[in-house]
């Protein structure tokens, strides 16, 4: 299977073609998907960092690596020679690359810094040189860091983010929003909240959770179980980031920051609950301590996608857990 496709490509003249970073991971292959089923020429950006599996991310490109719209490029966005290779014009750019994680990055901040700030610059500059005038950006709920004041609204102040993934994040807010002021790019800012569904990453919570219930292996549970997460189902997601580009097609002068969560935290006790009902198991528990850089809760005011995207999450959470499992149980 051809894991890198570098040869040049002549454009559809009738279609549009979108940049993905990150294209096979989690969010970026269901992007991805959704993109080449709407007609969209698709040019993936990936290095399959070695935060987990390549195999995994083998499997995800698997769904559409031999659509002739998807076109792969194996390289990473911190190397210049990644941009200086990339002389194709495209319309739009999905900017989903980045090293994630909470916990991992208090482990290795400089790899989150040089990915995730220096990595989009290096985008932007390359925009700028080609006069690609539309970005999407994948940003985070944690650059709200642990405060008080819910739900998260767009316009609270972040300057007390908590860990150094949060705080790249916030770095990447910025740096967006410069060369939007001196290079006119219009930019959608998306700050997610804890998206979950088919493909989901290995280290997230609720896969390891599952692969522990199948295991009839306990499960830790770091605090009480009252800490809460905004939990946002991945179609959910992908819809809206879709939306977020049908609304600066056509328009000049953007820049706009907006959550795409559920406005429904669950408790993390709920969210494990849920997870034994649905897999007919009985709970098998074990309380630890709270992880530091971990906030207690994340709730996201959609009022404004509600109003600017027409974005309104489908997928109740019993649903998408339920997706999520029938998925997993089909992995070989």
């Amino acid at each position: 299977m051809p894991w890198l496709i570098l040869a040049h490509f002549k454009k559809n003249s009738l279609s549009k073609r979108a940049l993905v970073t990150g294209c096979a991971g989690f969010i970026g292959s269901h992007l991805t998907e959704l993109l080449l089923d709407k007609g969209f020429e698709v040019i993936g950006v990936d290095n399959f960092d070695v935060f987990y599996d390549k195999i995994i991310k083998q499997k995800n490109l698997s769904e559409f690596i031999t659509n002739k719209n998807f076109h792969f490029i194996e390289a990473d966005i911190r190397n210049e020679n990644t941009w200086k290779n990339l002389t194709e014009k495209v319309d739009v750019i999905f900017h989903l690359a980045a090293k994630a994680g909470v916990l991992p990055s208090l482990q290795q901040p400089a790899e989150y810094i040089t990915t995730n700030i220096l990595g989009t610059q290096l985008l932007l500059d390359w925009m700028k040189l080609y006069e690609v005038k539309k970005l999407i950006f994948a940003s985070s709920s944690s650059v709200y860091g642990n405060q008080t004041k819910i739900p998260f609204s767009e316009t609270d102040t972040i300057d007390k983010p908590i860990s150094p993934y949060a705080s790249t994040k916030k770095a990447g807010e910025l740096i967006t929003y410069t060369y939007h002021h001196l290079y006119q790019l219009d930019v959608m800012n998306l700050r997610f909240f804890t998206v979950f569904g088919e493909r989901q990453r290995p280290d997230l919570a609720i896969r390891k959770f599952i692969q522990k219930i199948l295991n009839n292996e306990p499960i830790e549970i770091y605090g009480d179980g009252s800490t809460a997460r905004d939990y946002t189902y991945i179609k959910d997601i992908v819809g809206g980031i879709f939306s977020s580009y049908e609304y600066i097609e056509n328009k000049t002068n953007v820049y706009e920051i907006m959550n795409l969560g559920n406005n429904n935290p669950v408790k993390l006790i709920n969210l494990v609950n849920t997870l034994y009902e649905i897999t007919n198991r009985t709970p098998n528990l074990i309380y630890k301590p709270m992880q530091p850089g971990d906030v207690n809760i994340t709730f996201a005011d959609i009022s404004k996608a509600k109003t600017l995207l027409n974005y309104e999450p489908k997928t109740t959470f019993k649903q998408g857990l339920e997706n999520f499992l029938s998925w997993h149980l089909n992995q070989k």
